[in-house]
């Protein structure tokens, strides 16, 4: 019984490897000198093909600035701060000023709030919240 039942997974897998051969024979491949008479066909005619081909960013193909007029552009916008930020910024100079904010509250009045908390069992448990804000007063 065991035999027939490995027999059997034996045949099947060799009928997959078999057929998934024969689908990809399906489609002939391109010969290397088809590839080519076809490349050069296309170079002639100025077409592009599907796929793999390279694309030129204008139509035209050549740029109308020069590289002093396009780096000049670049400069003075990099003056006037319209140019955005390079890689992956994700603090802009606001962002920065409120973080480095100066707190309104002074170390002894903070310390009073926190320790008036304590007394009233208004802390936040541990890992809850990294300040203690309006919300965690008011309960």
């Amino acid at each position: 019984m065991k035999t027939r039942n490995v027999l059997t997974v034996v045949a099947a897998a060799a009928l997959a490897v078999f057929a998934q051969g024969s689908f990809a024979q399906s489609d002939a491949p391109k010969t290397k000198a088809e590839v080519k008479a076809e490349a050069r066909g296309a170079a002639k005619s100025n077409t592009k093909g599907e796929a793999g081909s390279m694309s030129s960013g204008s139509a035209s193909g050549v740029s109308t600035t020069t590289k002093e007029q396009r780096k000049a552009e670049t400069r003075a916008a990099n003056k006037s701060g319209k140019l955005a930020p390079m890689g992956d910024a994700t603090d802009t100079k606001a962002d920065k000023a409120e973080k480095t904010a100066k707190s309104e509250k002074t170390k002894a009045e903070a310390k009073a709030e926190t320790r008036a908390a304590n007394k009233a069992h208004q802390t936040p448990a541990a890992g809850e919240s990294a300040s203690l804000g309006a919300s965690a007063v008011k309960k």
